[in-house]
């Protein structure tokens, strides 16, 4: 019995060999099949795909953030006074034009009228009345004028503001409104009369002086500023400060006196203020008939100089101008 059984499971077995050839494989049972692995058939790429995402998404996200500080301070900080990057106003060439005007519409009197008509008509749009309301009387004339800043409203439109000084020692500022466009300027209103810079008053001393200090400076001196003032290398040497570089005015003025010198409380090295009394050159020969003094001219100035004691003498280490405000000088 179980040798016909296993002859009968080999006549089955063989029978279903014979019914399904090799190039057909049995079909698998439900609960059989196999699971495939896809790993190396493309979820790489989805994980590349999945990274460049995020990478753009933060880089979108930043850039925003930037730009809303950069335009958050721009707008707290910003001025007219300067064009943005992208108005393309030409600053300097609306600066000289403006001078260029101003030379022209603050100088006037009867005599010139025709001319200066003449010379305003080019700074002017066409049609525009020559004489820019002037009603020809009187006269005035401009000795110096100055930029002094600018604020610009777009890429053709800014205001120039000048400092002038006028006859009669005004000072004022003329504000002169300027068009640009394809290359060209014009000054596009009627200019602003300004009131000049007030006059400040400059804090008083907040220190006293060292007067043993001023006492041996004011011996030392002299000598010092009369080789400045000649430019002999040779004597200036001696009061030099070892490696400073000081060369003199090489006789453009003669020394007179020291006015008086200020030397605040400190260690070996100060800054010290001196007022000198330069003799400036004597005046050419007046032409026959006229007389004029024999005396040279005389200018006090002072000076802020930096001085290292050595010993019991004190070294020049620099020379410039001083700030120290008039009513704080020495006497």
């Amino acid at each position: 019995m179980v040798r016909r059984a296993l002859l009968d499971r080999g006549d089955l077995l063989q029978a279903d060999d014979e019914a399904l050839p090799l190039s057909h494989p049995l079909p698998a049972r439900p609960d059989a099949v196999a699971t495939h692995w896809r790993g190396a058939g493309g979820r790489w790429l989805i994980w590349v795909a999945r990274a460049i995402a995020w990478a753009v998404i933060l880089l979108i996200g930043y850039r925003g953030v930037v730009a809303i500080i950069d335009g958050r301070s721009s707008d707290a900080g910003g001025s007219s006074a300067a064009p943005s990057a992208g108005t393309q106003f030409p600053v300097t060439m609306a600066e000289a034009y403006a001078m260029q005007f101003a030379d022209v519409y603050l100088n006037f009197s009867p005599g010139s009228a025709v001319a200066r008509s003449h010379d305003l008509a080019r700074f002017l749009p066409a049609g525009t009345d020559p004489q820019l309301g002037w009603n020809g009387a009187g006269s005035q004339r401009l000795f110096d004028e100055q930029v002094t800043g600018i604020a610009v409203s777009g890429s053709h439109s800014a205001v120039v503001t000048l400092l002038a000084r006028l006859g009669g020692g005004h000072l004022i500022e003329l504000g002169v409104p300027i068009y640009a466009a394809h290359g060209g300027m014009v000054v596009s209103g009627k200019p602003a009369l300004l009131p000049g810079p007030a006059k400040a008053t400059p804090p008083a001393a907040s220190q006293p002086g060292d007067q043993a200090a001023e006492t041996a400076l004011e011996h030392q001196l002299p000598a010092f500023f009369e080789a400045f003032a000649s430019g002999d290398r040779t004597t200036l040497a001696r009061f030099i400060w070892p490696g400073a570089r000081i060369s003199g005015l090489s006789g453009a003025v003669t020394f007179g006196a020291i006015d008086g010198v200020f030397a605040p409380a400190g260690g070996p090295r100060r800054q010290i203020s001196v007022t000198v009394t330069w003799q400036l050159p004597a005046a050419p020969a007046a032409p026959a008939g006229e007389s004029i003094g024999v005396a040279p001219a005389s200018l006090p100035m002072t000076y802020q100089m930096t001085v290292v004691k050595q010993g019991s003498s004190w070294d020049v280490q620099s020379i410039g101008a001083s700030t120290m405000a008039l009513s704080q000088g020495p006497p």
